[in-house]
C-alpha cells in the first residue's frame, strides 16, 4: 500500500460528492477561522479541527455531513474523530474549493 492509498477509503466519486453537497448535507469547513474568512463553500459552517470534539452536538442528527479543508488532510482527521465518536454519516469532501466548485 502506497502512502496515498491510505486516504482512498475516505474518498467518494465526484458525482456522489456533488449529490451530497447539493442535497442538503451539513457542510463543515475544518480550517482555522482566518482561513475560513478568506472564502469557503456556500452555506458551510466553520468548526476548526481542534474544536470538533468539543462541538460534537452540532454534528448529531445530521443526515449527511461533508467535512473539508485546504488539502483534505484535516478533513480526513475530522472524519476519523467523528467516526470514533459514533457519527457514521461523514464524507471527506477534500478541499474547500472542490466542494465550492460542485455547488449549483
Amino acid at each position: 500500500m502506497g502512502f496515498f492509498d491510505m486516504f482512498k477509503t475516505n474518498t467518494v466519486s465526484t458525482e456522489e460528492l456533488s449529490n451530497l453537497v447539493n442535497n442538503g448535507a451539513f457542510l463543515v469547513d475544518v480550517r482555522s477561522p482566518g482561513e475560513f474568512a478568506g472564502g469557503s463553500a456556500k452555506g458551510a459552517v466553520n468548526i476548526p479541527l481542534d474544536q470538533v470534539t468539543q462541538q460534537l452536538a452540532k454534528f448529531k442528527n445530521k443526515e449527511h455531513i461533508v467535512v473539508f479543508c485546504r488539502s483534505g488532510n484535516r478533513s480526513g482527521q475530522a472524519k476519523s474523530i467523528l467516526e470514533n465518536q459514533g457519527i457514521e454519516n461523514v464524507t471527506n469532501g477534500g478541499t474547500w474549493d472542490t466542494v465550492a466548485g460542485l455547488q449549483k
